[in-house]
């Protein structure tokens, strides 16, 4: 069964020390991009999903996990 997406995009972002700006920068979109899909307003594209775990150095699901994934690592 499919789940919502959930990221953890915020607190990558931390780890690596940038704002949502700089990250922005490194993976080609706007900051308002960035603060959308970091608060769940915007589910990116596989292409900028990929881009953004390469910013940040992390493979994608570092990032990104559907809900139906937390019940599975229960």
């Amino acid at each position: 069964m499919a789940g919502e997406l959930r990221n953890r995009l915020k607190v990558q972002r931390a780890i690596c020390d940038l704002t949502q700006a700089e990250l922005a920068v490194q993976a080609g979109v706007t900051r308002k991009s960035v603060n959308a899909i970091e608060t769940g307003r915007m589910v990116p594209s596989v292409l900028l999903a990929l881009k953004l775990a390469r910013v940040l150095e992390v493979p994608i699901e570092t990032i990104f996990m559907l809900d139906a994934d937390r019940e599975t690592e229960k």
